[in-house]
């Protein structure tokens, strides 16, 4: 391989980060508008919602409150300073707001059970669908470790799962980055950790109201 398209190649993955860091932000931000208008995103269609981010509200706006106290810290230390002031006030202030969106992503996209199956979210990194037929077992199960496994998704919250999904087939999960890779065994959390047990297990339903064979 030459260096001009070993060079080409470097240029195409750093466009590719850039472009996954753009659309991060801005669903982030999305989320965030999502929360204050106390809205949903994708919980619609005959969907249950089961929420995830109860867990780490208080670790979360605990980290925020941290944020304003050094926002306010260094806006006395920097008085003398009006540009650097400036640029540090901007920095914190979008940190701040930063942390808060990404609680709001978490409360905004919860996990949806449907009579399709499963959609499993993690804030705006993680959406992945999975058909009900797919489903091998399901079952309330509370982990505190998880060790990387080749066909395995672990979405700790707080360090923890609730909840493990066995696959009789694999489904393909996309990165963060886009790289793509076959689970069979999806662990998570849910705050109604078996609500959504009893969601899966119960016989999917029709639109109108009947059991789908």
């Amino acid at each position: 391989m030459s260096r001009r398209t070993e060079g080409e190649g470097a240029v195409g993955a750093a466009v590719r980060v850039g472009w996954a860091l753009v659309r991060h932000e801005a669903r982030l931000m999305a989320s965030l508008v999502l929360w204050l208008a106390r809205r949903t995103h994708g919980t619609g269609a005959g969907g249950t919602a089961f929420g995830y981010a109860r867990g780490e509200a208080a670790m979360m706006f605990g980290f925020a409150f941290v944020c304003v106290v050094e926002t306010a810290a260094m806006s006395a230390l920097l008085g003398d300073w009006p540009t650097l002031h400036a640029v540090v006030l901007f920095l914190d202030v979008y940190t701040v707001v930063f942390v808060v969106a990404l609680y709001a992503a978490s409360a905004v996209r919860p996990h949806v059970v449907t009579p399709d199956g499963l959609r499993v979210r993690r804030a705006v990194h993680v959406d992945l669908r999975i058909p009900r037929g797919r489903i091998a077992s399901v079952r309330r199960e509370l982990r505190m470790t998880h060790a990387t496994a080749e066909g395995e998704l672990n979405l700790a919250v707080g360090s923890q799962t609730t909840v493990t999904v066995e696959l009789v087939e694999a489904v393909p999960h996309r990165s963060f980055f886009g790289r793509v890779r076959d689970v069979r065994v999806v662990r998570l959390h849910a705050d109604d950790a078996d609500g959504l047990v009893r969601a899966l297990t119960a016989a999917p339903q029709g639109p109108a109201g009947h059991a789908v064979p």
